[in-house]
């Protein structure tokens, strides 16, 4: 039996991980082999990114070899999936192909700044790390002016990060003594702060506290590079000193190519997280359509019910586990406190007052994570 992991992230390592430990008696008597696919061949623990630009981690702190985290009955291919034949149950990847029983796709979502006329050439963004690497510098040369944080389309990844990243800002000004001389302004596309209404109102309330200006229905469709200006759908235009965007953000290219979906976000039972018409198929993480948060939590709960079912089916069990939309999300609202919410498919969000006990949670599970994506914790 054959199952192939595609997607070398955080969701495809769980799922690897998960699999190889409840199906480690079959891999032993090589009944079962389970093969990861990946094009790199590290794996980037992403919220790292948000410290990585205040100088509060390094790239050694958010980057491991996939082979050490990885279960030893985890095999690796280090290749670019160009192609999913799910009809005939076989990966393109290039020179070579690969057949399976079973497929978990975990080909997470990608940021496509050039969608936006202008922003590549003048805006910034912490959501890969070549990005994040150029925005530190910006910030550290900062002075004085006016920083804009901009959402330029939703869904995209952790939802919180572009809160935590401006209330961050406002923490690194007042540290450098630059506050004073520096305007934050926070845009969002929608008529509040946030999706989840609950909670977009305590961000508000903490964002007036801190001064930081707020702008909604603000639809970025062009930079004015010339002017440094963001041109918004509304007809509004936005002067900035530095622009720290999020930039839209698409699936995987391969699942575009492959006719799976034509924005890359795959059709997903909400329940089963098996891809919609194919028994053989599962999609997890920010691959998927479903109605529920890009974030690493909602990878970490869903790798745990496909690896619980997957495992069952092959030991000729029935698939019982369900993925009901659980989430949770630490949210930083300054440099020592935090918030945090919880939510599922039934259950609206929940979340707690800012505290410095929910900060240093976060912190700690940063420095945890490594051991979360070996499946230990």
């Amino acid at each position: 039996m054959k199952i192939a992991v595609l997607g070398g992230g955080v969701a495809g390592t769980l799922t690897a991980n998960y699999l190889a430990s409840r199906l480690r008696e079959e891999i032993r008597k090589k009944e079962v082999q389970i093969t990861l696919i990946s094009e790199r061949e590290k794996l980037l623990y992403e919220p790292g990114l948000l410290y990585l630009i205040f100088n509060r981690f390094e790239e050694k702190d958010i980057l491991r070899d996939l082979k050490i985290i990885l279960d030893p009955g985890v095999k690796t291919v280090f290749k670019r999936a160009e192609k999913i034949d799910l009809e005939n149950r076989e990966l393109n990847l290039g020179n070579e192909k690969l057949s399976y029983d079973y497929l978990v796709i975990a080909t997470g979502s990608r940021i496509v700044p050039e969608e936006i006329p202008g922003l590549t050439a003048t805006g910034h963004w912490f959501y890969n790390l070549d990005g994040a690497v150029r925005l530190r510098k910006e910030i550290a040369r900062f002075k004085e002016g006016k920083v804009v944080v901009s959402v330029m389309g939703v869904p995209h990844k952790c939802p919180v990060a572009p809160i935590e990243v401006t209330f961050l800002l406002h923490d690194f000004f007042k540290i450098h003594g630059i506050r004073k001389s520096s305007e934050i302004v926070y845009t969002y596309p929608i008529n509040r702060v946030f999706l989840m209404e609950n909670v977009s109102e305590l961000i508000q309330s903490l964002f007036m506290e801190k001064g930081i200006e707020t702008r909604t229905f603000f639809n970025p469709i062009e930079v004015d590079a010339e002017r440094k200006e963001i041109v918004t759908l509304e007809g509004e235009r936005e002067k900035f000193d530095l622009l720290i965007s999020i930039p839209p953000h698409k699936g995987a290219k391969v699942i575009i190519d492959s006719e799976i979906s034509d924005d890359g976000w795959i059709p997903t039972d909400k329940y089963t997280l098996r891809v919609k018409g194919y028994d053989d198929t599962f999609a997890i993480g920010d691959a998927t359509d479903l109605p529920v948060s890009k974030a690493g939590s909602v990878a970490h709960f869903q790798a745990e019910v496909v690896a619980e079912n997957l495992s069952a089916e092959i030991k000729g069990l029935p698939p019982t586990a369900r993925y009901f939309g659980k989430a949770m999300c630490f949210i930083e609202t300054s440099f020592d406190e935090a918030t945090y919410i919880w939510f599922d498919y039934e259950t609206p969000p929940r979340f707690v007052k800012p505290n410095k006990f929910t900060h240093w949670m976060k912190i700690a599970y940063n420095r945890m994570f490594w051991l979360t994506a070996r499946g230990v914790l």
